[in-house]
């Protein structure tokens, strides 16, 4: 199904705050409060929103290290990707994982507390993982920007 004008606004609105209230987002939007749950329930029904949650602040939570790996596989295949895949989605320091065309076949993200928690990450996890056969580390000095925000026209 498309999306009209007042779909797309309350998208807007659900993206920068996914807890504000019904009420609040049928006036921001310029909607009764029956119609914007209708629509809103509707987006949700169809899948336009996958999950509400908050973002934790990694810093307060003492994993301020955020850390990008480059993965190549030694195979190319159906099979090697998928068993490495499913090896993957188990390790909780991983917070993306992403399947990639060109240099690398992976691209990870992954959050630790220090040097030293990623040293033990690196040797007795990812060096681990089925059909590894290089990692490339990368630790960033500084998220300029971070946003899961999709532009809705």
């Amino acid at each position: 199904m498309s999306l009209d004008r007042m779909d797309k606004r309350i998208l807007k609105a659900l993206q920068k705050d996914g807890r504000i209230a019904n009420a609040e987002l049928a006036k921001k939007v310029g909607m009764s409060t029956t119609a914007c749950w209708n629509h809103t329930k509707r987006l949700m029904d169809e899948g336009y929103v996958r999950e509400v949650r908050a973002i934790l602040d990694p810093e307060k939570l003492g994993l301020p290290v955020l850390v990008t790996v480059g993965v190549v596989l030694d195979r190319s295949t159906p099979e090697s990707f998928a068993e490495f895949e499913k090896a993957v989605r188990d390790i909780a320091a991983v917070q993306e994982c992403l399947l990639l065309a060109g240099e690398f076949d992976y691209w990870i993200k992954l959050r630790v507390k220090d040097l030293q928690a990623f040293n033990r990450l690196h040797a007795n996890v990812l060096l681990r993982l089925p059909g590894v056969r290089q990692l490339r580390s990368f630790f960033v000095l500084n998220e300029v920007k971070n946003s899961y925000e999709l532009v809705v026209e």
